[in-house]
């Protein structure tokens, strides 16, 4: 589940818990509480030992790219 499926989770558990009110809220509401939420998710998951998918693919990315410049500096020796 990336961070944003999670995000999106916790909004409708907020929803669900308001009851009718949630319907009546304003999508700007939502949206500025999706913005303040979704970093301190993204703490909370770090903490519990797990990284978000985008900073998994990012490290990924990156250590494929440090091999391959392995890789190259090893075949110029």
């Amino acid at each position: 589940m990336n961070d944003n499926d999670l995000t999106k989770a916790i909004l409708n558990v907020f929803k669900k818990e308001l009851g009718s009110l949630g319907d009546i809220l304003p999508s700007k509401l939502l949206s500025s509480i999706t913005k303040k939420i979704s970093p301190e998710i993204e703490g909370l998951v770090e903490k519990s030992g797990y990284v978000t998918k985008s900073k998994y693919e990012s490290l990924e990315r990156l250590a494929q790219e440090l091999e391959k410049r392995i890789i190259d500096l090893e075949k110029s020796l």
